[in-house]
């Protein structure tokens, strides 16, 4: 592999593709025997040089500075939050934007269409205010805002889904602003983003010598006499500023602020300011040549969101650089002030099972139908053959996904951990999206033989790749994302162009239970108890690897088969549980959180707790979603983030 040692490099060639790039969509436009002068001065009765003036230029303007904005951004966030998967979507501004669009879109449409920019911002700054206000009494700390900035951005992001899976029709608009489109009209885009961004990346500079100090741990900054949380509210509102003004111009746009930063550290930028300056510049050409290569395909096929295909070219070039990252040591739960401990653990994991089976049986049977509300005693009910099959499967399906999280935090020490990193539920669900656009008429069981395909085939790469050296930890997590991000293209691409089989697509992504069969519930409830049979055997390594390799190796942990055992079980888990119900975010997510903050620390009773918590929620969030508006019905993945989010948030706001 080319040993690339200096920053330049990726950044001149993203560079040269976008000049290449933009010389020859401009020359296309440009009429025969015009100057380049024309651009700037144009005739109006031409018709190409108008286009170049109003439209290409303010558009390769647009996406310079959109994409720097992004990358300072990112590199601000994952220096204040010590954290390499830190992104601008780490702080819930862009989610809290699109979901106040789209609600204003639906009840306050005269709004958005005189005011769309201060409404965006509106929605930034209130999720914003909401991470602030739940992790000022931690002081700011790292982990606490990283956790309460992720749960804001899948609570703003579940509640917009659940919008969307009602007002589809409705809210077309707000998917292609989502998308990350960069189409200009005139120079009003650029000339908005200009001076904002400039103030945001000046105040930036001024925070260069604050964030070095902030990215060493909080005792080191204290003992240098750096008021901790002065700055890092700085350095947050700042982050979010980017963020925001950059989203308000351009939409969402993914990867750009996770990317960046993490291209210019693997090609050798070193130091605070040398980073940000080079994050700047990689996102700036990495989201100028995408936008310039989107320009360059036939009209035909220009439905393709910048925002998404960034991706596509960013991807790569990560993947090829990955080895020479040189990865941040994020701040792990044990460095934070310590939560509660259990008096009694082993009575609190009996009582959740006692817990679980009442809340199971009620599950079964209390439901709505056209005639009310009705209790089934009879078990010999069709009722109760309809609803156990859901019942069983969403518990399996959300225990998985939380065991998977729980293991993946404590083996990476990233609180920002979960199976859908991991790539594989990415995996299942662009085989699942082939086959839905591919066959005529495609059954359950060719969907689960489709995804258990893709799952694998991701499976085994990333089970390649954490046998080779330099591919283990965030490093493999960020492979998982940049496989995600794809993913992330597709379903980009079929919302924007309103392909009329993306509901069944978006049913599955939302975690659905609706099509599971008896002998798929009761499966997924094998491979758990497998799973969970696994816990005591792997206790031991999992209280040791967090304390680091030469702590684990001392006491006898075989580092490199510990790592892919675990990261095999993890994925084999996250495998089974998407496969069977979509790729449910919040349980794998937070219910290793859940646990913790409820006084489970040791990890055998960690695991434990939150398979038990993570399949309890999405137990509940799949009774209350086919039985609170009936006939209709609320998938449990989307329900669980909306029933369980607040419910997170306020233990992390009193502990």
């Amino acid at each position: 592999m080319n040993r690339l040692v200096n920053p330049v490099v990726p950044t001149a060639l993203l560079a040269m593709l976008s000049l290449v790039l933009i010389m020859r969509n401009v020359g296309a436009l440009l009429p025969e025997g015009a100057g380049i002068g024309t651009m700037l001065f144009p005739d109006p009765d031409v018709t190409g040089e108008m286009l170049l003036h109003y439209t290409v230029l303010p558009r390769i303007a647009v996406s310079l500075m959109a994409g720097a904005g992004l990358g300072l951004a990112g590199a601000v966030l994952q220096r204040i939050l010590r954290n390499p998967l830190a992104e601008p979507a780490t702080l819930g501004v862009s989610a809290g934007a699109y979901l106040l669009l789209a609600a204003a879109t639906l009840w306050l449409p005269q709004w958005v269409e005189a005011q769309r920019e201060w409404l965006g911002f509106a929605g930034a700054l209130l999720a914003l205010f909401a991470v602030l206000a739940l992790s000022w009494r931690k002081g700011l700390s790292p982990v606490t805002v990283t956790l309460a900035g992720m749960i804001v951005s899948l609570y703003c992001g579940a509640a917009s889904a659940v919008l969307s899976l009602f007002n589809h029709d409705f809210l077309v608009g707000i998917f292609i602003w989502g998308a990350g489109y960069l189409d200009q009209q005139d120079w009003s885009g650029a000339a908005y983003l200009a001076p904002r961004l400039l103030a945001l990346s000046v105040l930036a500079g001024l925070l260069l010598r604050p964030l070095t100090v902030l990215a060493l741990d909080d005792a080191s900054a204290r003992s240098l006499g750096l008021p901790l949380n002065t700055y890092r509210l700085a350095a947050l509102v700042v982050a979010a500023g980017l963020t925001a003004v950059t989203t308000v111009a351009v939409g969402v746009i993914s990867f750009v602020g996770l990317a960046a930063p993490a291209l210019a550290r693997a090609s050798g930028a070193r130091g605070t300011g040398a980073e940000m300056l080079w994050a700047a510049a990689v996102g700036a050409v990495l989201l100028t040549a995408t936008d310039q290569v989107v320009l360059s395909l036939p009209v035909t096929y220009r439905l393709f969101p910048t925002g998404a295909v960034t991706a596509l070219l960013g991807a790569p070039l990560l993947f090829m650089l990955i080895r020479r990252l040189r990865m941040l040591a994020p701040p792990t739960p044990a460095s934070e002030p310590a939560t509660r401990r259990l008096e009694h653990p082993v009575a609190a994991l009996f009582g959740l099972a006692v817990l679980l089976a009442v809340l199971f049986y009620f599950a079964v049977s209390l439901g709505s139908n056209v005639d009310g509300w009705t209790f089934v005693s009879n078990f010999a009910d069709t009722a109760i053959d309809w609803r156990w099959p859901r019942a069983l499967a969403a518990f399996s399906g959300g225990a998985m996904l939380a065991l998977a999280g729980a293991i993946l935090q404590r083996v990476t020490g990233n609180a920002m951990a979960s199976p859908e990193v991991l790539g594989v539920s990415s995996g299942a669900m662009l085989a699942v999206i082939v086959l839905l656009l591919t066959a005529t008429a495609s059954t359950r069981a060719d969907q689960i033989v489709a995804g258990s395909v893709g799952a694998f085939a991701v499976l085994v790469l990333m089970l390649a790749l954490s046998r080779r050296p330099g591919f283990n930890g965030d490093r493999l997590l960020l492979i998982g994302i940049a496989l995600s991000s794809v993913s992330g293209f597709v379903m980009a691409v079929l919302m924007a162009a309103q392909d009329p089989r993306l509901d069944q697509v978006l049913a599955w992504l939302s975690g659905s239970t609706y099509a599971v069969r008896p002998g798929e519930a009761l499966v997924a409830t094998v491979m758990l108890a497998a799973a969970l049979c696994c816990v005591p055997f792997i206790r031991r390594w999992l209280e040791l690897l967090p304390l680091g390799q030469s702590v684990a190796i001392a006491n006898g942990v075989p580092e490199n088969l510990s790592r892919n055992l675990l990261f095999s079980l993890c994925a084999l888990l996250t495998a089974g549980a998407t496969i069977l119900v979509g790729p449910l975010s919040f349980a794998g997510l937070m219910g290793p959180h859940l646990a913790r903050l409820s006084g489970f620390q040791r990890a055998g009773l960690q695991l434990t707790a939150s398979a038990l918590i993570g399949g309890l929620v999405l137990l509940v969030a799949d009774w209350i979603g086919r039985t609170v508006i009936f006939p209709f019905q609320i998938p449990a993945g989307l329900l669980a983030t909306i029933v369980g989010g607040p419910f997170l948030l306020l233990l992390i706001a009193r502990r």
